[in-house]
């Protein structure tokens, strides 16, 4: 049979290529990768560089300094949450300006957490009362909760305002959440049903007069991250800031992240053709770069210095013991 034992497939004796890789093959091969991957780590850390950014933590900045127990007082209802911080553009911001909220130590890919959810209720209106895999957040008073789940019921819900030389910056919070996901994953006949009428709130409470496929802030929350460090997309700014202009913003530091020891960061950052700033990608393309260049000049030394004979029997081990070498 064509597939037995001894075949020549089954004895790996079909035709292949089999490459001599002769010095001169090897040291073009890495000349070649180091001067296509230089270039691209150079063209990628200059446009991570032209990056502008501001970031700023507010988590602890915005709890009055004469609070002792930072929990108690995120979690009391009755207290105003309300905030204002300064920032200062370091240099020149085009339009789009990207607004982010950055959390440290949360960790959204945590096998019960991201479980927390069903898809099916998200995505059609008759399966509203299925509820697997949501604990704990399955059901309120016997009715079952929409969007049910961990990850809903902890979408963040701090709150930013924006004025620049007096004038109110208008949030452009239209797509920004994956087209995807609204016309796939979250159902345009869905609405928010006995969501967050719990003791404990977990974050956002949501309009239920809204479907979920147009609530952008819960879509984009329910991509979950998978790293405990990560920034998601508030909205846009479209508008363009000058060097040292001042911002005044205006938030509410409603998000409880003093529970886990977290940390709250807001975020302005324009963006260039290779995306955010980022010099890890540069970083990476140049350190390879440049360590086929210096291989390739050792194999060049090495190739000058002590020419080798391609297929020379003088070095095989038999050969040099016999030799005394």
């Amino acid at each position: 049979s064509p597939f037995g034992w001894d075949s020549k497939f089954t004895q790996q004796e079909l035709p292949a290529c089999k490459p001599i890789l002769t010095p001169k093959w090897v040291i073009s091969v890495f000349l070649l990768v180091g001067v296509i991957f230089v270039p691209i780590g150079v063209a990628s850390l200059l446009a991570s560089n032209k990056v502008v950014e501001i970031v700023d933590r507010y988590d602890d900045a915005c709890v009055p300094s004469n609070v002792t127990n930072k929990l108690a007082y995120i979690q009391n209802s009755t207290i105003s949450k309300t905030c204002r911080r300064t920032l200062k553009v370091p240099k020149d911001m085009k339009q789009p300006i990207f607004v982010y909220y950055q959390l440290n130590n949360f960790y959204q890919n945590h096998r019960r957490y991201v479980k927390s959810r069903n898809d099916q209720q998200l995505r059609d209106a008759s399966k509203a009362n299925e509820t697997t895999l949501c604990d704990p957040e399955k059901t309120r008073d016997g009715m079952a909760i929409v969007p049910c789940g961990l990850i809903a019921w902890s979408t963040f819900n701090d709150t930013y305002t924006f004025q620049h030389n007096t004038n109110n910056l208008s949030i452009d919070k239209t797509d920004i959440s994956w087209k995807s996901d609204r016309d796939h994953k979250f159902g345009s006949d869905v609405f928010p049903k006995n969501f967050q009428k719990g003791p404990l709130i977990g974050g956002k409470t949501l309009n239920e007069s809204i479907p979920l496929s147009e609530q952008e802030d819960l879509i984009v929350w329910m991509r979950t991250a998978a790293l405990p460090t990560f920034r998601k997309l508030y909205g846009r700014i479209y508008v363009d800031l000058k060097e040292n202009d001042t911002i005044t913003v205006t938030l509410d530091n409603n998000y409880n992240t003093y529970s886990f020891d977290g940390k709250k960061s807001l975020v302005l950052s324009t963006s260039t053709w290779l995306g955010g700033k980022n010099d890890f990608l540069g970083l990476a393309y140049l350190t390879v770069g440049g360590l086929c260049f210096f291989l390739a000049f050792a194999f060049t030394l090495l190739y000058l210095i002590k020419p080798r004979k391609l297929g020379d029997n003088n070095y095989l081990s038999w050969n040099r013991n016999s030799a005394g070498h």
